[in-house]
C-alpha cells in the first residue's frame, strides 16, 4: 500500500499543470554528438568554437575537417563501446537484435546510478502497470522494465546512451491519451520515457504569434495560461482533453478544429528539438513562419509516434482569439446530416467546427449525467460558428439553418450565451465517456477513419447500417466538415472483442476504397500498421523501413510501432 501511495502521488505530482517561463535550448547546444560514456554534460567536439569565428574560408575548411574528425570519433567510440558498429551489427527492422534480460538489470541500474534521485527512475510494480495499461484503448496491457521521468534535454540524451549501450527498447510516453497502443511496452521490456515532467513554457512570442514549449505541456493547460495572461491567442489543434504537444506532434493529431484550422501537418509546429537515437540533438529548422532552405525535417517527426526521436522542445504556432458560438440540430438519419454539412462548408461562412453524432452518442449523452439538460435522442450535428462580431455570427447561423432545414433537419437551436455555447460543446468533447457509459463493465474499441468529404454521407451510412447488424453497441461521431469520422465500439469478452475487430476492418477497408485513409488523427501505433501497404503502397512503406533503417539502425525507439517491422507487436493489434 505504501508502495502503491508513493507511485501515484508521485504521478499525480508530474501530471499537475505547472507551467512556468523558463529558457529555451540554445543553438549552440545543437547538433552534438555525445561521448558514448560521458556520465555529466554533453560536450562540443573540439574546435567549434574557433571555427565558428573564421573568415569564411576558414570555416568551411574546419566544418569539413570538423565533419571528418567527428565521424571517426563516432565510429571509434561505437566500436570500442559495444565491439563493433551497431550500425553494422544491428538486425533488420524485421528481426531487431536486442540485449538480454542480465542488460536490461545493467541499464536500469546504470540509470539509477546516473539519476540518484528516487523520483527519476522507478521499478515500482504501480507504476509499470499505471504506464502498461491504457484505459483509452482495447488492448491488453504490458509492462516496460522502467520508468525514466527526464527534466531536461541533457537527461534525455544520457538515457539514450544507456539505452544503446545496453540495447534497450525506448519508449516515449506523454499524456497517455492515445488510442492505437503507442505508448504500449515491446514484449521483451524497455524504458518508458514519461515526459510529464518537461512541461514548462519556455518562451511566449505574442508579436510573432507563437510560443516555445516543452513536450509534457498540455495544450489545454497552454490556452489557459494564455488566457489567464491576456493573450488573445491559442493554439487550435483540440484532441483529446490531457493530451499534451509532445504527444500531439508525434501522433499527427487534429481535432474538432481541423475544419477551420487544419491538422498537425498544417504547420502549427514550426520546428523542435530531437533527441535521436544515436544521442545527437538537433534543431528541424528556425523560428520563422516560413522557410524553403532544404527538407522539411520538421514534418519527418510529425505522425513518427516516436520511432525517429525523441522530441523535447517544439514551437508552436498560434491564432487569434475569434468571437465564438455554438448551436445543434438534429435529423432523419446521418446521411442526410452528412449531406448537409458538404452544402454548408460550400458556402464560405464562418465555421469553425462541425461535428456529426448519432442518436446513440445522444443517448449516452443524456445517461452520462454531466450535461445539463437532455438532448433529444436523434442523428445530430453540433456546430461552432466563428466570426470577428456578433453581426457575423448571426449571419452565419441564419445561413446554416437554412441549408439544414433544407436536408431534413429539424429543432435548429443557437446557444443565447457563451456560457451556454461552452456547456452545448462540452457535451460534444465529453464523446469517448459519454459512449463508455452505455455498456457498464465494457472495454471501449475505439477507431477512425477520413475520406473524401463528397464520399463521406456514403461511408457514414453504410458502416452505420453495418454497425447496427453486428450484436454490439457502439457510437458514431466525427468531424464531418474534412471528411473524418470516428466510432466507438463496446465489448466485453473476447467474442464481442472479435466481433469489433471485424466491424473495424470492414470500416477501414470500406474508406480505403473511397481513397481514404485507414486513420484521420488517431495515429497507426500498432492498431492500424497491418493497413500502410494497402493504403500507401509496397514502395513508400519500403521508403518509410529505411528512414527508420538509416536514423534507427538498432530498431530501439518505440519498435513496433507505425513501420510494419517487428512481428513481435502483432499480438496487440
Amino acid at each position: 500500500m505504501a508502495s502503491l501511495s508513493k507511485t501515484l502521488a508521485r504521478t499525480t505530482h508530474r501530471r499537475l499543470p505547472c507551467l512556468s517561463l523558463d529558457r529555451p535550448l540554445p543553438y549552440s547546444y545543437l547538433n552534438r554528438v555525445p561521448q558514448r560514456h560521458s556520465s555529466t554534460s554533453i560536450e562540443n567536439s573540439a574546435g567549434s568554437a574557433s571555427a565558428r569565428q573564421s573568415g569564411n574560408l576558414s570555416y568551411h575548411r574546419g566544418i569539413l575537417a570538423l565533419s571528418c574528425i567527428s565521424s571517426g570519433i563516432i565510429g571509434f567510440t561505437l566500436a570500442k563501446t559495444l565491439g563493433g558498429s551497431p550500425f553494422e551489427k544491428a538486425g533488420s527492422i524485421e528481426k531487431p537484435k536486442y540485449g538480454t534480460p542480465k542488460d536490461f538489470e545493467r541499464a536500469i541500474q546504470e540509470l539509477k546510478a546516473a539519476f540518484p534521485d528516487a523520483d527519476t527512475v522507478s521499478t515500482d510494480p504501480e507504476d509499470l502497470r499505471i504506464h502498461g495499461f491504457s484505459v483509452y484503448d482495447y488492448r491488453p496491457g504490458r509492462l516496460h522494465s522502467v520508468v525514466f521521468y527526464p527534466t531536461s534535454t541533457e537527461d534525455v540524451v544520457r538515457m539514450v546512451m544507456i539505452a544503446t549501450k545496453y540495447k534497450m527498447p525506448v519508449i516515449p510516453y506523454s499524456g497517455a491519451t492515445s488510442l492505437e497502443g503507442q505508448t504500449r511496452s515491446h514484449v521483451i521490456g524497455g524504458i518508458c520515457v514519461d515526459m510529464s515532467g518537461m512541461d514548462r513554457i519556455l518562451e511566449i512570442h505574442e508579436a510573432d504569434s507563437d510560443l516555445v514549449c516543452q513536450p509534457g505541456a498540455k495544450w489545454m493547460d497552454v490556452n489557459d495560461m494564455l488566457k489567464d495572461k491576456g493573450i488573445p491567442l491559442f493554439f487550435p489543434l483540440d484532441p483529446g482533453p490531457g493530451a499534451t504537444i509532445g504527444g500531439m506532434l508525434s501522433t499527427g493529431c487534429s481535432g474538432t478544429n481541423a475544419v477551420r484550422y487544419g491538422t498537425a501537418k498544417a504547420e502549427w509546429f514550426i520546428n523542435a528539438t530531437v533527441v535521436l537515437p544515436s544521442g545527437e540533438v538537433i534543431k528541424t529548422r528556425r523560428r520563422s513562419r516560413k522557410s524553403s532552405a532544404g527538407f522539411d525535417t520538421t514534418k519527418l517527426f510529425i505522425g513518427a509516434e516516436g520511432t525517429l526521436g525523441i522530441v523535447t522542445e517544439v514551437t508552436i504556432r498560434l491564432a487569434p482569439v475569434l468571437p465564438t458560438t455554438a448551436a445543434i440540430v438534429q435529423f432523419p438519419n446521418v446521411k442526410m446530416a452528412t449531406e448537409a454539412v458538404i452544402e454548408v462548408m460550400n458556402q464560405g461562412v464562418g465555421i469553425q467546427c462541425v461535428e456529426l453524432v448519432d442518436d446513440v452518442f445522444m443517448a449516452a449523452t443524456n445517461k452520462f449525467g454531466m450535461s445539463k439538460r437532455k438532448w433529444p435522442e436523434k442523428d445530430s450535428l453540433f456546430f461552432k460558428f466563428q466570426g470577428v462580431s456578433p453581426a457575423s455570427l448571426q449571419e452565419t447561423a441564419r445561413v446554416v439553418r437554412k441549408i439544414v432545414e433544407k436536408h431534413g433537419g429539424t429543432g435548429f437551436e443557437l446557444a443565447r450565451s457563451e456560457k451556454e455555447a461552452e456547456e452545448l460543446w462540452d457535451d460534444r468533447k465529453n464523446a469517448h465517456y459519454s459512449g463508455m457509459s452505455l455498456v457498464e463493465g465494457a472495454r471501449g474499441w475505439p477507431t477512425d477513419v477520413c475520406v473524401p468529404v463528397s464520399k463521406l454521407p456514403e461511408l457514414v451510412y453504410e458502416t452505420k447500417k453495418d454497425l447496427a447488424q453486428i450484436g454490439i453497441t457502439s457510437t458514431i461521431v466525427g468531424h464531418v466538415g474534412d471528411g473524418n469520422f470516428h466510432a466507438l465500439l463496446l465489448f466485453r469478452n473476447d467474442e464481442e472483442a472479435k466481433i469489433a475487430k471485424a466491424a473495424v476492418n470492414r470500416m477501414v477497408r470500406r474508406a480505403l476504397a473511397m481513397d481514404g485513409t485507414c486513420s484521420g488523427e488517431h495515429g497507426v501505433g500498432v492498431g492500424k500498421k497491418e493497413f500502410l501497404n494497402e493504403e500507401l503502397g509496397k514502395g513508400t512503406v519500403e521508403l518509410m523501413k529505411k528512414i527508420k533503417r538509416t536514423i534507427d539502425p538498432l530498431g530501439l525507439f518505440n519498435p513496433g510501432k507505425v513501420v510494419p517491422s517487428d512481428l513481435s507487436m502483432d499480438a496487440l493489434s
